[in-house]
């Protein structure tokens, strides 16, 4: 995507495009609610969860049905094609009726569709279930970051972002710890029921909130839910050269690198032979790694700006992918991990900050289409890489996902002076 003559340039600080001194964040701090926003965690905790558990699994879950694991890799495939389309459903809902109680909402239904997961008989109704799990799933996320950007300016809002982010990174981290270990002991089928009754807990405690704190309730704020209206908000969005650059970024971001990731347990245990614990362990380490991005944000922001935590995030990202595909000892794997959860989001959490600011009159929608772009550039990566998988092995896709991250954060790196 060509950069447009319509873009304005934002000012360098050198150092720090994006400086945040203490005292803003400070000051901001005061004016956030904690438990409102803890709580919010909770839901992003249980999307995350979901959303990642099941990677370990998959070799399971193909020997069940019968199966391969690119065959069953469907299932997330299909989990994420739901999370992405609904999207553009609960942007707009949210911006009307209230993203909290939207979150708390869906949140419960994601755990009923992932009870329905752990009594399926087929890998077909799994696929089914899956993909209504994931549709529930994907308001949590999205219209956490609209309301957090509703309630912190931008100036200081990656720093509380990047907070955020570790529950969702505890999520993605007990996730996939959680799901090989359980997996071991009792079977995929247990780890859906648990993943169910922490979709349950957390759209409980923020249905309560919403009785104790009518403030965590914003009043309704476009003044129309009709087709037509969102139809020209989301065409409205569209039209902004900056826009349809961030979508694409985050786009071509997904495809490389949750096209590649998804395979990563299965060639582990084809490779090394080790149990799905220690698979599920292994993997794990990624969330630590972003973790870590989480609780250095803002020292790295000074230091690196927006423009060099993209390009050396595409670069560790591209550094980690090619390790996985040459490593020869399982000792290596796992610093390669952190490394990888690391470099992602020092990439991704600047493309997140900018989506919280992309339509800031109605910015569930605009945080809803960064999602949709996200996730369907994860699903289509999975699909095209899953007959590279059964034939070839992982390695390509680790050698693919290397080869492309490195040109789109330079690409990234060049239209962020279009950003208004």
């Amino acid at each position: 995507m060509a950069a447009s003559n319509q873009c304005v340039p934002f000012y360098d600080h050198g150092h720090g495009d994006a400086r945040v001194t203490e005292a803003v964040v400070e000051a901001q701090a005061h004016h956030v609610p904690l438990r409102t926003i803890a709580l919010l965690a909770g839901a992003a905790f249980a999307s995350s969860v979901n959303i990642r558990a099941i990677d370990p699994l998959l070799p399971q879950i193909a020997d069940a049905f019968g199966s391969t694991v690119g065959r069953a890799a469907q299932i997330v495939t299909f989990f994420t094609i739901g999370y992405g389309l609904t999207q553009l459903l609960f942007g707009p809902i949210g911006d009307r009726l209230g993203k909290y109680l939207v979150v708390a909402l869906t949140t419960m239904a994601a755990g009923a569709a992932t009870l329905g997961c752990a009594f399926a008989i087929s890998l077909d109704m799994l696929t089914l279930a899956r993909f209504g799990a994931g549709a529930f799933a994907a308001a949590a996320i999205p219209l956490a970051f609209a309301w957090i950007g509703d309630a912190v300016p931008f100036e200081g809002r990656q720093p509380v972002l990047a907070r955020f982010l570790t529950a969702q990174m505890t999520g993605i981290i007990l996730g996939q710890a959680a799901g090989g270990i359980l997996g071991d002991l009792f079977g995929w089928r247990a780890v859906f029921m648990i993943l169910s009754a922490v979709h349950v807990l957390a759209g409980l405690a923020m249905l309560a909130e919403l009785k104790l704190n009518p403030g965590a309730q914003p009043p309704s704020a476009p003044a129309s839910l009709g087709f037509a209206s969102v139809l020209t908000s989301m065409v409205r969005i569209l039209a902004r050269p900056w826009s349809r650059i961030l979508l694409f970024a985050v786009f071509a971001e997904a495809l490389a690198l949750y096209g590649a990731f998804a395979y990563v347990g299965a060639h582990l245990r084809h490779r090394f032979g080790i149990s799905y614990t220690m698979i599920g362990a292994v993997m794990a380490l990624y969330g630590f790694g972003a973790i870590a991005y989480s609780l250095s944000a803002r020292r790295l922001l000074d230091r690196l700006g927006e423009k060099g935590l993209v390009v050396g995030g595409g670069a560790l990202m591209a550094t980690a992918f090619a390790g996985l595909a040459f490593a020869s000892r399982i000792e290596v794997v796992p610093p390669l991990m952190m490394l990888l959860g690391l470099a992602f989001y020092m990439m991704h959490n600047t493309l997140q900050t900018s989506a919280t600011q992309m339509a800031p009159e109605a910015r569930g929608l605009g945080v809803s289409l960064f999602a949709f772009a996200l996730f369907m550039g994860q699903s289509i990566g999975v699909a095209a890489a899953a007959p590279v998988m059964d034939r070839y092995g992982a390695e390509p896709i680790f050698l693919a996902a290397a080869a492309a991250l490195i040109p789109i954060a330079l690409w990234f790196r060049t239209r962020l002076s279009c950003r208004p």
